[in-house]
């Protein structure tokens, strides 16, 4: 069970999901939110409630709400938060708040993590699709709450041919730790301006040193709010 556990669970009947990658709890509400990065080898006749959308090249967000705050349960009660993708696309089929902006949506939510007021923060992976969004990956906030539910704002974007990944808050969460994973290796190819494989003579970028005697390297940004106080407070 522990080393075929995706065999155990369909062995058991347990939903086959769009690639989890992330499950994080919010302390402040007692949900749990589950990141789906996407899955394109999901069939029209494979569609179901909790996988919506055949071909699913940008993937979506379920929230899981438990019973009495019991993460012990059985059973708990769902519904998809955000289907993720252009929403000016029709044949997407996104799912966003209205005020989502131009900037603010994106696709394969990957990691996450929950700041001091109970609000989503999510870190994308597209890999070398990444040029199907025309958007690099990076970290958004996303709203669970109100009307301004399903919300998504841009933080932070990394380099060309990174992911995002791990993102964590300090525990008075006015600091938050961004990880930037193998800048200048996915998707080289399609970033305008460069368009070519990525070497390590002849790097798509030369993140974080950008010095002609480094190449890019993986690294961790630090980020504060000027001034000080909770990030997104």
């Amino acid at each position: 069970m522990l080393i075929d556990t995706r065999l155990a669970a369909k062995a058991l009947g347990a939903t086959p999901m769009d690639r989890p990658e992330d499950v994080q709890p919010n302390e402040h509400t007692g949900k749990v939110y589950i990141m789906l990065t996407n899955n394109n080898k999901r069939e029209e006749d494979e569609v179901d409630e909790a996988n919506p959308r055949a071909n699913n090249l940008f993937g979506h967000i379920i929230e899981m709400t438990t019973p009495d705050r019991n993460h012990a349960a059985d059973q708990f009660t769902w519904q998809i938060l955000i289907k993720c993708g252009d929403p000016s696309v029709a044949d997407v089929g996104s799912m966003w708040n209205p005020a989502t902006s131009a900037n603010g949506w994106f696709g394969s939510p990957d990691n996450c993590t929950i700041d001091g007021e109970g609000r989503l923060w999510v870190a994308t992976d597209q890999g070398k699709n990444w040029h199907k969004t025309g958007k690099a990956d990076g970290m958004y906030s996303v709203d669970t709450e109100g009307d301004a539910r399903g919300t998504a704002k841009l933080f932070f974007r990394v380099p060309v041919g990174a992911e995002m990944c791990g993102p964590c808050f300090t525990p008075d969460f006015e600091t938050v730790f961004l990880p930037v994973q193998h800048p200048g290796t996915d998707g080289t190819k399609e970033f305008p301006g460069f368009g070519r494989a990525s070497t390590f003579e002849d790097p798509a970028t030369r993140w974080p040193d950008f010095s002609d005697h480094m190449p890019p390297r993986q690294s961790i940004v630090a980020a504060r709010k000027k001034g000080g106080g909770q990030i997104g407070g």
